[in-house]
């Protein structure tokens, strides 16, 4: 009787696979790290470009504008609970006593 073996994919950030990313970069996290917040400043760019041309009126599709908001928005917030859980791994780092 065969046994069905559970296996666990790779982590993606920023769509690409911890392998790729390894095969691509040297698998060094400053690397992804960059790249990550390339993204999350890209959509932001996006963001503010949408919200210009509602503003201006130069929106072509309110949907897409709107979504394109919506996704700068979360990337932020995103980006910012994992630097403040870095943040508080490294506060929790420093009390460590040896």
């Amino acid at each position: 009787m065969a046994q069905a073996i559970n296996t666990i994919s790779p982590l993606s950030v920023a769509g690409v696979t911890s392998k790729e990313t390894h095969n691509q970069n040297g698998g060094d996290f400053l690397s992804v790290l960059k790249a990550s917040l390339e993204d999350v400043n890209e959509m932001q760019i996006q963001g503010d470009k949408a919200l210009r041309d509602i503003a201006t009126g130069q929106v072509k599709d309110l949907h897409q504008a709107a979504i394109a908001i919506d996704k700068a928005e979360i990337s932020m917030k995103m980006m910012l609970e994992i630097r403040n859980k870095a943040l508080n791994a490294y506060k929790e780092v420093l009390r460590t006593q040896i």
